[in-house]
């Protein structure tokens, strides 16, 4: 009889084992995937029938929130940020077109009803819905800045990121959209939004320029191409180019010639400060087509950076596979000045410049920073961490110190305040039909030796009706990263 006890108490507490690993399964392991499942009760009902979380900037401003709808049933939501902060927050339209863009996609799984993190042991008994709120990295003041800066511009973009984190400090995107447009009560008067948006084109103010627009960099590639010396070849470094106004191209005829048909040669730091094409096309020949395109491939090319946004809003930037030079080596010495079939988005270039700001680590770029409860507390935060190891420490050193001579006395000089040590390059990309410049500038700061850079930022303003065809990445791009950087260093006025 006792045996018998005994094993039936051993049997309940098995039971009772189980019972307790399937519960913390539930309330604590899978806790985050069963919210966000479509088959959780909350989230099965029609998403504009029930209030969303807020999204909030890293001032905290309130860019997203829902309201009632006054002429119905149901919650609208409301962007007082508009257009500035379209490029993030993206919109939520379920009543209409069912899409969503931005962060309202990426974290909807917090935004919407679900079932609350159980806190305590009165929350282990009590089943609770609510919603989060997602907190961005990026302040309403620099983004200001960066709207204000592209002011002048029908189209363009400028990231702007912290190197060491991978934190986005700012990203704004020409033209933009009202995202209040599109969640309305009025299902016609957001068709007739939407369909002003041209959402078929790749000029669509839907498109974000800042991480799906690709087009040549130009010149700034040349970080890239300088990273490949050091690291595939270093004796190039130490050669003295010749000057030329134009470089007979291998396998062929053709010439490249420098920009305005300037002369230039002699060794990389002079190379580098001048943006000089024809010692670029050197050393893209002299590379070869393996290494170049090792070193691209090394600093994120051909890959979708692992942004926060939802992957069809994310390209991933481009450079020719290396077997494609073997025939092509006009194209190879074109391709390492950042033209021929190269390619990248404006936040491609952003992580480019940070790798080289930070001891050639690509941190994983993020715009979430942290999500709070309905009371506030803090439910998770973004852990940084790497996404690829571009080049070496002492690579992005010597890298960063050229690009010191760009701002000093190269392409880029008077651009930042003289006391503020700047690393930068400029692009400038003959592309198009009319062969009219796509306008690039980077840089990061503070630059010189011993110190931490603490923003990287990157801007395109492509050729476009009002500039001159043959304009230049530090006239046109130029003011715009030095006023985003200024300002994001305390430097602005």
């Amino acid at each position: 009889m006792d045996r018998r006890i005994r094993v039936l108490a051993v049997f309940f507490l098995l039971c009772f084992g189980v019972l307790f690993v399937q519960l913390n399964n539930l309330q604590v392991r899978q806790a985050t995937a069963l919210r966000r499942s479509p088959y959780e009760p909350t989230t099965a009902v029609s998403s504009w029938l029930l209030p969303r979380g807020d999204i909030i900037s890293a001032n905290g401003k309130v860019l997203a929130y829902s309201t009632k709808n006054p002429d119905g049933p149901g919650y609208l939501r409301r962007y007082p940020e508009g257009p500035l902060f379209a490029a993030v927050t993206g919109y939520d339209d379920w009543v209409q077109q069912a899409l969503q863009y931005g962060v309202e996609a990426e974290y909807n799984g917090y935004l919407v009803q679900h079932q609350s993190a159980a806190h305590g042991l009165s929350g282990l008994l009590t089943e609770t819905t609510g919603t989060d709120t997602v907190e961005v990295t990026i302040s309403t003041k620099l983004q200001a800045v960066a709207a204000a800066a592209l002011a002048p511009y029908a189209t363009g973009a400028v990231v702007a990121i912290d190197p060491t984190t991978g934190a986005i400090l700012a990203m704004y995107s020409k033209p933009s959209y009202d995202p209040n447009k599109l969640s309305s009560a009025n299902a016609t008067a957001i068709d007739k939004y939407y369909a002003s948006l041209d959402p078929s084109s790749g000029s669509s103010p839907l498109v974000n320029r800042a991480t799906d627009l690709l087009t040549a960099p130009g010149s700034t590639f040349k970080i890239v191409t300088t990273s490949a010396i050091f690291d595939h070849d270093p004796a190039l470094a130490l050669e003295t180019v010749p000057v030329l106004t134009a470089l007979t191209l291998p396998q062929s005829n053709q010439l490249l010639h420098n920009y305005a048909n300037e002369s230039c040669g002699g060794g990389l730091a002079s190379n580098l400060a001048v943006s000089c094409d024809t010692a670029y096309g050197h050393y893209g020949l002299q590379l070869g087509g393996q290494n170049l395109a090792e070193e691209a491939n090394a600093f994120g090319f051909d890959k979708r950076p692992p942004i926060d946004l939802p992957p069809a809003e994310v390209a991933a930037s481009n450079f020719p596979p290396a077997g494609s030079f073997a025939q092509n080596q006009p194209g190879l010495a074109y391709s390492a000045i950042g033209q021929e079939n190269v390619s990248e988005t404006v936040l491609q270039d952003a992580l480019n410049t940070a790798a080289i700001a930070d001891g050639g680590t690509m941190m994983t770029p993020h715009l979430m920073a942290h999500v709070l409860d309905g009371e506030g507390r803090v439910i998770a935060t973004y852990r940084p961490h790497p996404w690829r190891q571009a080049t070496s420490i002492a690579t992005a050193d010597k890298v960063r110190q050229l690009m010191r001579g760009v701002a000093e006395y190269g392409t880029a000089a008077g651009l930042f305040p003289a006391t503020l040590d700047v690393a930068a390059k400029t692009g400038t990309a003959q592309v198009g039909q009319l062969n009219c410049s796509s306008n690039w500038l980077v840089a990061t700061g503070p630059a010189a030796a011993g110190q931490v850079p603490k923003v990287a930022v990157a801007a395109v303003v492509p050729f476009q009706a009002g500039l001159i065809c043959d304009g230049t990445g530090a006239g046109i791009a130029g003011p715009v990263v030095a006023k985003v950087l200024d300002a994001a260093l305390g430097y602005g006025s």
